[in-house]
């Protein structure tokens, strides 16, 4: 019995219909490529917050909010002397 587990952070965008459509199409993989037959597949989604999730000892939300802060200013040439 195949057990397909799939863990998301959570999104907005991700509606309910599209969670729907990835199980089936995660289903029809395993049936198609003749793992298993259908009802013997179980599938788990699981969503999880930004602040949930880390790597590298960093939240996905610590990295979103640092890739959205505005890059240090290097100066202007005339303040280099340019």
């Amino acid at each position: 019995m195949p057990l397909i587990e799939c863990t998301f952070t959570t999104a907005e965008h991700r509606t309910p219909a599209m969670m729907r459509q990835l199980i089936s199409a995660l289903t029809d993989a395993v049936v198609q490529t003749g793992v298993a037959p259908k009802d013997s597949v179980r599938v788990i989604l699981r969503e999880v917050p930004a602040e949930h999730f880390a790597a590298g000892d960093v939240t996905l939300a610590e990295r979103r909010a640092a890739a959205a802060q505005p890059a240090p200013s290097t100066g202007t040439d005339a303040e280099k002397g340019s």
